[in-house]
């Protein structure tokens, strides 16, 4: 059977897996916004940004697979599909789907016997952690993937933010898929849920918390009152793969911890 040869990947957590997995040779083309890992920048022709691509540039490299993420993605995946070029998008909001993400990735390169230890060492790391952080009181947290409009943490970040200890203050939005429907429309919300930590990913901004603080009301959070606002930088922990089960994971760990200990 002939496996991909020649890979465009349009998301950072596709390069980074395939670096981890010893298959960055068969990366022809990457993100503008990939930084993990760091020499894949210097490596790799950056070929998109996330809901744009040079696809001129691309059809250049002639890749047998390219690799994207999600309905923001799909314009591209068309329009290169009408070109001729196998698409493979994936669609994964939670945890078990970046590992899914990761084996499905090897299994469709004809590297599972590299890639599933690996997979099994990032979920057993993950369950580790679970069960270390289960010990000792959960603050509540209000995760913030955007500023203006406000917008609360996806899926596997809430499911994160519970395995490193803590208590996502907006679960029922984490659940939704679109970035829309996790639109906080009135920030009296945020108030009337009292979150005791406020952490910020404002997706290739940095979060700035004394802006945040200084939002008409917000001084009745126990977070802004004891000026516990941190950021966790997007490429750790919005980027649905291996970072966000590492660094990304253990940034929250230590967030929580931090505040566990007074």
């Amino acid at each position: 059977m002939d496996y991909p040869q020649r890979i465009v990947c349009l998301t950072e957590e596709t390069t980074e897996t395939l670096y981890a997995i010893g298959a960055e040779d068969r990366i022809v083309g990457i993100s503008g916004f990939t930084v993990r890992p760091e020499r894949a920048r210097q490596e790799k022709p950056k070929v998109s940004a996330f809901t744009s691509a040079k696809i001129g540039r691309i059809l250049e490299l002639e890749p047998d697979l390219v690799l994207g993420f999600s309905d923001m993605q799909a314009d591209i995946a068309a329009e290169l599909v009408r070109a001729g070029v196998a698409v493979h998008i994936f669609n994964h909001r939670t945890v078990d789907g970046i590992l899914s993400m990761i084996r499905t990735l090897g299994g469709m390169l004809g590297l599972h016997d590299a890639t599933e230890p690996y997979a099994h060492e990032l979920a057993s790391r993950v369950e580790a952690i679970r069960a270390k952080q289960a010990q000792g009181p959960r603050p509540r947290v209000y995760f913030e993937e955007w500023g203006d409009p406000m917008i609360t943490g996806i899926g596997w970040v809430s499911e994160l933010i519970h395995i490193a200890g803590g208590e996502d203050v907006f679960p029922e939005r984490a659940a939704e898929p679109g970035a829309k429907e996790r639109i906080i429309e009135d920030p009296n919300e945020v108030v009337a849920r009292q979150p005791d930590l406020i952490i910020g990913s404002w997706c290739g901004r940095k979060f700035r918390p004394e802006q945040v603080a200084e939002r008409p009301g917000w001084d009745a959070i126990p977070a802004v009152a004891s000026n516990a606002l941190y950021e966790v930088k997007s490429p750790l922990i919005l980027q649905p793969g291996p970072a966000a089960l590492t660094d990304g994971l253990d940034a929250l760990c230590e967030l929580i911890d931090r505040h566990r200990e007074g």
